[in-house]
């Protein structure tokens, strides 16, 4: 991590806040953490049609929890209009 220090470092700039919002509402880890145990729950499938159904089904399985609510957004959406003054609406 030494040698991607400042590609890390950016991320820091952020209150602890805003940082869990970015972390826990990462929609590509979650998808992945999704395939992730299709993978682990059946290693083999009979056919691709099979597999593209299983990952058809996890995905949309996994878009349902995408509609929770935020923690803190509030706070969370003021601290990012203060950061990006003029780039995010009112």
């Amino acid at each position: 991590w030494y040698d991607n220090w400042d590609a890390i470092c950016p991320i820091f700039k952020f209150s602890s806040e805003v940082r869990t919002v970015i972390y826990t509402t990462n929609a590509i880890e979650s998808l992945n953490a999704t395939y992730r145990k299709l993978n682990r729950q059946r290693s083999v499938f009979p056919s691709d049609q099979a597999l593209l159904k299983a990952l058809y089904l996890s995905t949309f399985e996994a878009t349902k929890k995408w509609t929770m609510p935020l923690r803190n957004w509030g706070r969370v959406y003021g601290e990012l209009q203060i950061m990006y003054e003029g780039r995010l609406p009112e």
